[in-house]
């Protein structure tokens, strides 16, 4: 179960990290609210996962999530560049945190 709520959490960062982006400096009170709330429930999550798991783990593998997420959010909505070096280093992360889920 931790590990499904540290998955939930990362996907969160993932969404508050671009929902900065929408706020417009938290000048827009909807996609601020909602950034903010992404921002509680994430930390939450890995607060309560990391009871049980190795916090060093459980943090890579969180802003590893967040970070993959971020940047596949950034070039599906934001358009930001899609490229073979951006792919092949996003798969070096993402494997790179499956190896730490299984050697945690």
């Amino acid at each position: 179960m931790p590990w499904i709520l540290l998955v939930i959490a990362g996907l969160l960062e993932a969404g508050w990290a671009v929902g900065l982006k929408y706020t417009e400096g938290f000048t827009k009170p909807i996609p601020s609210l909602l950034t903010v709330l992404g921002i509680v429930a994430s930390m939450y999550l890995i607060g309560v996962a990391g009871r049980t798991l190795p916090m060093g783990t459980a943090y890579a593998v969180w802003v590893g999530i967040g970070s993959c997420g971020a940047v596949i959010l950034g070039m599906t909505l934001l358009g930001e560049p899609v490229n073979a070096a951006r792919i092949f280093f996003l798969t070096l992360l993402m494997v790179a945190i499956v190896g730490l889920k299984f050697t945690a």
